[in-house]
């Protein structure tokens, strides 16, 4: 059976280890399967829901987040990466279901909620922004999506679509609509916290490894971890939980049985921040180093990676249409 996956990220600014741990790293999986069709999108629409009055922190990075797609190892001869404002037909299905939801339903959203609250709209809260599940649901069912990768905290905007999807077919009554799936991360990989050791890794936090980061920098930010701030001297006892090192050893590190006894050692007395830190960054470089050099290499040519967007948008476009097409026909509104 085939599968559609749809997935994707908005261009506020460049993707993290964050990101990285949380899909990207899902998302290639997911690609070697012959049997899955993947739909990788640059939600440029939605991050302008609370951007609108800064445009080009939203254009300015849709490049930079394609450079990172690339650099991680998706194939466009695989994956199909667009732009997700140059699907005209994902605006036209959101009118229509805007029509099944109500307002108070949006409102009940928990992660509506908890953005608008982390935001601080208060009255300015744009109307985009509050009815962005319906967008989702729009971009989930133009690609007939049956698996949507997605994190705990984003079940509830999946729930929405598929509430919309019920509705739609069962008021239309059709089968036009396909009923999407959660895909969600596998335990132990949650979020990734970040650096400051202050809940997850975030662009606005300003507490993230870039995949596009320099080595120096890439070491700076290692060396600037959170550890245990009880553990002043070599020799004192140290606190492993809470440690940011330890937390992304556990993540990144290939050699468990030497990272247990570092872990063990550290407990006791005798462990150095720095010998650990150190440790980490070879690590981290191990593993990222390679994804930068590619990175480089794409970001020599950026017109030949925005091509690759503008063939994927051309791609995406025809099947959204396929999609809007049927729809209204459903609709009793296709009058021509």
């Amino acid at each position: 059976m085939l599968n559609t996956i749809l997935t994707g990220d908005r261009p506020t600014g460049q993707l993290h280890l964050g990101h990285y741990v949380g899909s990207l790293k899902t998302r290639v999986e997911m690609q070697k399967d012959p049997d899955n069709q993947l739909f990788v999108m640059v939600a440029d629409i939605q991050a302008l829901t609370d951007n609108a009055k800064n445009p080009e922190k939203v254009s300015a990075n849709v490049l930079q987040v394609a450079l990172d797609y690339l650099a991680i190892g998706l194939d466009p001869n695989k994956s199909t990466l667009f732009i997700q404002s140059q699907i005209p037909q994902l605006a036209e299905l959101m009118m229509y279901y805007l029509n099944l939801v109500s307002v108070s339903r949006v409102r009940r959203n928990p992660t509506v909620k908890a953005e608008i609250e982390q935001k601080n709209f208060g009255e300015s809260l744009p109307a985009g922004f509050f009815v962005y599940p319906v967008s989702q649901a729009a971009d989930i069912t133009a690609f007939k999506a049956n698996l949507v990768p997605v994190g705990e905290d984003q079940k509830p905007m999946l729930e929405q679509t598929q509430e919309i999807v019920h509705s739609f077919n069962s008021i239309y009554k059709t089968d036009v609509l396909v009923q999407p799936k959660a895909v969600l991360p596998p335990k132990g990989m949650g979020r990734l916290p970040g650096i400051d050791g202050n809940g997850k890794m975030s662009k606005s936090l300003g507490n993230g490894i870039y995949l596009a980061d320099s080595a120096d920098v890439l070491k700076k930010k290692v060396m600037s971890m959170y550890t245990d701030p009880n553990h002043i001297r070599v020799e004192d006892p140290g606190q492993v939980e809470g440690n940011m090192v330890f937390s992304y050893l556990d993540v990144f590190g290939t050699e468990k049985e030497y990272i247990e006894e570092l872990k063990a050692q550290y407990r006791q007395g005798g462990l150095g921040d720095v010998k650990i830190k150190r440790y980490l960054i070879d690590v981290l470089e191990a593993h990222f180093g390679p994804i930068r050099a590619r990175r480089e290499e794409f970001a020599k040519d950026p017109s030949a990676v925005m091509e690759i967007l503008r063939q994927g948008s051309l791609k995406a476009e025809k099947v959204a249409a396929e999609t809007l097409d049927e729809v209204k026909r459903a609709m009793g509104i296709q009058y021509f």
